[in-house]
């Protein structure tokens, strides 16, 4: 009765039409915004509770975003509109929901702390009729400079899914990526990224120095990420701190070779200075892996209770994080793999279904 009764619903009940802005997944922008747009969207697709009407960018994203969209909601009688970023039209029909990745400007760090981001996180949400954000540690950012506007905030945190997971699919063998990035057999501390100077990678290279002093285990320190002025600068740092044969750059890592890469990392440092979210620590925890994180930070948030915890700036605390996660790799996985059950991509879809039906 209850089956048939769901099923009559659904035929008479048609899921509201939502437009989504997919240009993420055309045009360039930071790897963590392609992986929120792609895993959202496709999570949507696949559960059907609304419509997911893909609207593609065609010519310049700024004339496409302000005059094209507007248009498209209109003769396609879209409900409304959701923005990936913070940036949507400024006019037209329709309910729209602007995404907030992080103020980082708010947290001392100057990437994408410009005047056009700056613009629209003060003015989006007073134009938007929901801002959703993917972490807490955003929504108190978010917040504080709304006021009234502060009720529209709606925290709907990321997922991950296959083919993260503490085991390799059968016949696949994760050591093989050793060999293809030169990398050794001692333990490896996985830096995702941190080429950028946001990612604070000094403050690993200090503890890595620190751990080496006291005698701690062999750690390979691998960061990943194209070259930058930024990483030329924390090279000059290596050389200082004596770790030349501790570190490798490998460049840009396939992203078919991430979660192999992953599973084979002891640990995975994450000391940024501002982030909204940080996949890798997500995906870290999902291949079972310890992450080490700084207090008050969204990496804290999202790693909950088995995350290694450490103040940035004193050396010791992270040496001691970086030699506990290595040899207490194996005790950690299951606590870590649990954690990361708790953010699928159907738990983000069902949230941001529950934001729509707000707006319905």
């Amino acid at each position: 009765m209850r089956s048939a009764l769901g099923r009559s619903y659904a035929s008479e009940v048609s899921p509201p039409r939502i437009g989504f802005d997919v240009s993420p997944l055309h045009l360039p922008h930071p790897p963590g915004v392609v992986r929120a747009t792609r895993g959202m969207v496709e999570a949507l697709e696949r559960r059907g509770r609304i419509e997911v009407v893909r609207l593609v960018p065609q010519g310049p994203l700024r004339a496409w975003r302000h005059s094209r969209l507007p248009q498209l909601v209109a003769s396609e009688r879209l409900l409304g509109l959701h923005s990936p970023v913070s940036a949507f039209p400024r006019s037209g029909p329709g309910r729209r929901v602007q995404t907030i990745h992080e103020l980082p400007w708010k947290h001392g760090v100057e990437e994408n702390a410009d005047l056009k981001h700056r613009f629209w996180a003060a003015w989006g949400p007073l134009r938007a009729d929901r801002v959703l954000v993917p972490s807490e540690h955003v929504a108190r950012d978010v917040r504080s400079r709304l006021l009234p506007g502060a009720r529209k905030v709606r925290v709907v945190p990321w997922g991950v899914g296959a083919p993260f997971g503490d085991m390799p699919n059968p016949g696949t063998v994760d050591e093989v990526v050793l060999g293809k990035y030169r990398l050794g057999q001692d333990p490896l501390a996985l830096c995702p990224g941190a080429v950028r100077a946001k990612k604070n990678l000094a403050a690993v290279l200090r503890g890595l120095a620190r751990a080496r002093e006291s005698g701690g285990p062999r750690i390979q320190l691998v960061v990943t990420g194209e070259h930058s002025a930024d990483l030329r600068r924390d090279l000059g740092l290596v050389a200082r701190l004596g770790l030349s044969d501790s570190v490798s750059t490998p460049g840009v890592i396939d992203e078919r070779d991430w979660p192999a890469l992953m599973r084979l990392a002891s640990a995975v440092p994450v000391l940024s200075r501002s982030e909204g979210f940080a996949f890798p620590v997500l995906e870290a925890l999902a291949c079972g892996v310890p992450v080490i994180v700084p207090p008050d930070s969204a990496q804290s948030e999202l790693a909950g209770a088995c995350a290694l915890v450490v103040d940035p700036d004193d050396p010791e605390a992270v040496a001691r994080a970086l030699v506990h996660a290595v040899s207490e790799r194996e005790s950690l996985r299951a606590a870590a793999v649990e954690r990361a059950a708790q953010f699928s991509w159907e738990r983000c879809a069902e949230r941001v279904e529950a934001l729509w039906q707000e707006l319905a």
